[in-house]
């Protein structure tokens, strides 16, 4: 798909040509990779187990344990708290979130498919009124040597939100609540950034001397409220 996208867009939109050609270029490179890796291995994505790991990203959420199809997979995680991985055959699984040792009723229910084969996170987001649970896809091609970061939304009360350097160049703009952007591959290093209500320059959130290290994958999550406690604040989480 993606190289007959890149093929369609060469002569009318290069830029487009470009992006469809890389990550058709990526998807080749995940195909020999797989490969590579044995026939035991290589088997049907439908017979692979999804990956899944649940994030407390509710500001205001007191502590709960999470369920899935009835059973209890996490216990008692609190605010910027998050799982380890834990395998599921693919289907779509009912997850709970309960008040920690409760189960008089949940605070919030919801049907989440999983596919074999990928690896997601669950999180748990939004106001106590309004508790929602958000999936996102969290597997991607990593080139050896490089990384790549990626920039979620989960702040309540925030508008649209910029990612940039510092004085410089916007790495993922106008990021609404509850999106998540495209992977972004980068050098390895270390940066200055800054989060901006989307278009303007006011900075609402700084972060220092963030480093960035190779053959890793960089989930940034804004969390907290811009106008009450607790405050805004980034959260990274690695794949």
């Amino acid at each position: 798909m993606y190289d007959q996208l890149a093929k369609y867009y060469k002569y009318s939109h290069p830029q487009k040509h470009i992006e469809f050609y890389m990550k058709h270029y990526e998807e080749v490179q995940k195909f020999i990779a797989m490969y590579q890796q044995g026939r035991s291995q290589y088997a049907p994505v439908s017979m692979q187990p999804a990956q899944i790991r649940i994030l407390h990203a509710s500001p205001n959420t007191p502590a709960v344990d999470i369920y899935v199809n009835g059973q209890r997979i996490v216990q008692n995680i609190t605010f910027k708290q998050h799982s380890n991985y834990v395998s599921l055959p693919q289907g779509q699984y009912r997850i709970d979130v309960y008040p920690t040792s409760t189960q008089s009723a949940p605070l919030f229910s919801a049907i989440v498919p999983a596919m074999g084969g990928y690896i997601y996170t669950i999180a748990a987001a939004g106001d106590i009124a309004k508790l929602q649970l958000l999936s996102f896809a969290d597997g991607t091609y990593l080139p050896y040597g490089k990384a790549k970061i990626r920039f979620t939304h989960l702040s309540p009360d925030a508008p649209a939100i910029d990612l940039a350097m510092k004085d410089s160049d916007i790495l993922f703009a106008n990021v609404p609540f509850k999106q998540a952007t495209e992977f972004l591959e980068v050098s390895p290093g270390g940066a200055d950034l800054d989060v901006h209500v989307a278009g303007m320059k006011n900075v609402i959130l700084s972060l220092s001397d963030v480093k960035v290290e190779a053959n890793k994958i960089y989930n940034i999550y804004a969390i907290g409220f811009t106008n009450k406690e607790p405050k805004l604040e980034a959260l990274f989480l690695t794949n």
